[in-house]
């Protein structure tokens, strides 16, 4: 508790030194307003009143945004009030000179008085944060009656690398949730035996918990209200029997990944600092990794270094615009998959949907709360990394596809060659596979191949990329990471897959994998060069004898 304590007080003594920089921001900004207010006032010529008008206009645009959000409420609604009337005065000058005079009254009045922050409310962004897992560990416990079903599903699961605990009745599995807690939970919908359905039962069960588990629903019935029904206990996959264990598996690893993925990055594009600092302090809150650009100009080199989930994108910047950055990042085919939201105080429908059919896929209005803030940043960052991953990764085992996978081999090259830092990269493929094709058909197969992209993905780094290079050849990209260190892990993956034991049609089987690794040390002239490499090493174990790492 202290820790967290601590934690919010140094957050909230950082937003109470952003709230003081822009007081102090104001006593400069304010009375320039007011300077501003005096040439519209000696403007002779009609061109020269729509320029400072349009200056002023762009002013009051900002400090009625930012002012709300820096706790200054009063000032920011005035502000957003004089704003509106500079676009009545921009859209026709056709109006009283009486009333342009009291117009420019009010200006002035703006400049000379004195506000005080209204509320400088703590930042309540606990609530939105992601929920992360203590451990690593992932047990899984299955509730099935059937107990030929639940034992198969058992094994399998556990040849993927699992610890999974099969139970036929409700009472032994609440025994064992009393010792410990899994890190996901599997129930059939149908327990004829039992006085609750396994619906019923994952509900009271969820309910008791502090936190709720992953949870997959397995049954005969493919109705939709048995759907609604998961759906409103919170399953997160629903499989109809037979189940497809790897399509289960699968999703069990999406969950996973939900859970334990790395931080969403966030880019935040505004060429007000105090504001944007206050809003990369939020989100960081929130456990998320935050940029922040001022210079549009810069945008070609941080979005391929930062490579972010999200950009948050103000409308109004001098030289170039929000919609127009916005086309910009969108003329890159790499970045379509990034959503942009816009952070503005426009408050006008028809500017807006302008703004959104340029180029943008949300408008978010200045000033705006803290939880709003971590909202919509998550939910579009949780939204965009699900589809990113569907459209990049094998279906079958999870992996980055071969193009993603060779993109991310010629990244880490680059990376290596620029820092003098080594990077390896391993090709693996499994030994004698068309005969477990042949003797066994190819669903186990898919079995193996499922298996060792799980053992890989366990027993790799988080910053190591795996990917699913051809039928049953991988590619592993190692980072920071010397051929003799890359030799050694991938050697005890080798003797780790090799102990496993498969079973289909009642016989049971294992099997075996051969590697070969290539370092920046080989000094590669390219990326190509560099996969061409480990291949002729992985040609070399294979020859050699198989079940080895060269």
């Amino acid at each position: 508790m202290s820790e967290g304590k601590s934690a919010a007080d140094e957050l909230q003594q950082h937003l109470q030194r952003l709230s003081n920089a822009f007081a102090l921001r104001l006593q400069e900004e304010l009375p320039a307003l007011g300077q501003d207010a005096e040439r519209l006032l000696h403007a002779a010529e009609q061109h020269e009143q729509l320029q400072h008008l349009q200056s002023l206009r762009d002013q009051l645009h900002k400090l009625a945004g930012a002012a709300g959000t820096f706790g200054f409420s009063s000032l920011g609604q005035r502000a957003r009030e004089l704003e509106q009337e500079a676009d009545q005065w921009l859209q026709t000058l056709q109006q009283e000179q009486q009333s342009l005079q009291d117009f420019i009254g009010n200006l002035q009045q703006l400049a000379t008085q004195q506000y005080q922050a209204e509320s400088t409310q703590a930042p309540a962004t606990q609530a939105a944060k992601a929920p992360r897992p203590s451990s690593n560990a992932r047990r899984i416990y299955i509730l099935e009656d059937q107990l030929a079903i639940g034992e198969n599903m058992r094994l399998t699961l556990n040849n993927f690398g699992y610890q999974a605990e099969h139970f036929t009745r409700i009472v032994d599995l609440d025994a064992a949730l009393q010792q410990q807690l899994p890190d996901a939970l599997i129930v059939d919908v149908n327990l004829p035996d039992e006085e609750l359905t396994g619906l019923a039962y994952a509900a009271s069960l969820q309910q008791r918990l502090d936190e709720p588990l992953p949870l997959l629903v397995i049954t005969t019935q493919n109705d939709f209200a048995t759907h609604l029904e998961a759906v409103r206990v919170g399953a997160m996959g629903f499989f109809t029997k037979p189940v497809d264990i790897p399509q289960l598996e699968n999703r069990l690893e999406r969950c996973f990944s939900q859970q334990q993925g790395e931080p969403y990055r966030v880019l935040i594009i505004d060429d007000d600092r105090e504001l944007a600092s206050r809003f990369s302090l939020i989100l960081r809150g929130a456990n998320m990794l935050v940029e922040m650009l001022h210079e549009p100009a810069d945008i070609f080199e941080c979005m391929r270094d930062f490579n972010p989930e999200v950009v948050l994108l103000d409308v109004s910047m001098p030289d170039c615009t929000g919609p127009e950055l916005a086309q910009i990042i969108r003329m890159n085919d790499e970045w379509l998959r990034v959503p942009i939201i816009y952070l503005s105080a426009e408050t006008d429908i028809g500017r807006q949907m302008n703004a959104l059919i340029k180029a943008g896929d949300d408008f978010v209005t200045k000033p705006i709360s803290d939880n709003a803030l971590v909202a919509a940043v998550f939910s579009r960052a949780q939204r965009a990394r699900l589809l990113s991953n569907a459209l990049s990764r094998d279906s079958l085992t999870g992996l980055l596809k071969h193009a993603d996978i060779k993109e991310q081999a010629a990244v880490e090259l680059e990376r290596a060659q620029r820092s003098g830092k080594p990077a390896s990269v391993a090709m693996l493929d499994i030994d004698f596979f068309k005969k477990v094709n042949d003797s066994y058909g190819h669903a186990a197969g898919d079995n193996v191949i499922r298996a060792l992209a799980n053992l890989l993905r366990q027993r790799l780094r988080r910053i190591d990329s795996l990917g699913r290079y051809g039928g049953e050849e991988f590619l592993v990209v190692l980072p920071d990471c010397p051929a003799d260190q890359a030799k050694r892990i991938l050697d005890e993956i080798r003797q780790r897959f090799a102990e496993l034991n498969f079973i289909a049609s009642g016989s049971e089987f294992s099997v075996t994998l051969s590697a070969g690794i290539a370092s920046t040390a080989d000094a590669p002239t390219s990326s190509g060069d560099f996969l061409e490499k480990a291949d002729r090493a992985l040609y070399a174990a294979k020859h050699g004898g198989r079940n080895q790492v060269r």
